[in-house]
């Protein structure tokens, strides 16, 4: 059984340190887990919480590894959202070899701003938050100083064909197929503090 002890951030990072391989015969460091099977290992598990399984990352810190996982949720996830699927995920890698023998850390978050918007969902969950999105043709957009042609404006709508932007009162469709990764854009003062409070996240 893996022991550990949480830390106090949001996201909340529930640190698993595997007590096996600290002594005079620790073992050697193994393959790197397969991100993969993580995936597949975990995502039932996020999925019976309600939530979405956005990102798996396994990094070497030292002679221990660490297992960055990120979940979001309609409405966006909590505290104590992240903190059940930190319990969750750990019994869940406590009853698998997928980690290996290495010791470990599990950190549990919710995604950043800086989270590239490319499925659905993602445009979904920042609606009413001002995005930017390269057009994948020139035919249309704005361009930046690159030359570039994008999309840009506030989302007003969006279903699992398109989003619908509004920029300088002007509102405008575009099919997913047309934009490439979307980012929000900080807007100082434009939400107030408790929605800003659950959108910090990983940084990646």
């Amino acid at each position: 059984m893996h022991g550990g002890s949480r830390r106090g951030s949001h996201p909340l990072a529930d640190e698993k340190a595997n007590g096996r391989g600290t002594g005079p015969r620790a073992a050697q460091p193994g393959p790197a887990p397969d991100a993969d099977r993580l995936v597949r290992l975990l995502e039932p598990v996020v999925h019976a919480m309600n939530m979405d399984l956005e990102g798996i990352r396994v990094t070497a810190a030292g002679r221990r590894r660490v297992l960055r996982v990120v979940v979001d949720a309609d409405g966006g996830v909590s505290l104590d959202d992240i903190a059940l699927a930190s319990r969750e995920l750990s019994v869940k890698l406590d009853g698998s070899a997928e980690m290996g023998e290495q010791p470990y850390t599990l950190e549990v978050s919710s995604p950043g701003v800086d989270r590239p918007l490319t499925q659905p969902r993602h445009w979904r969950r920042a609606a009413g938050r001002l995005v930017v999105a390269p057009l994948k043709t020139r035919a249309s957009g704005d361009q930046n100083g690159n030359g570039a042609a994008l999309a840009e404006g506030r989302i007003v709508g969006s279903s699992e064909r398109g989003v619908t932007l509004e920029h300088a009162g002007v509102t405008r469709e575009y099919s997913y197929a047309e934009l490439g990764p979307g980012r929000v854009q900080v807007e100082f003062g434009h939400f107030d503090d408790s929605a800003g409070d659950d959108d910090l996240g990983e940084e990646d």
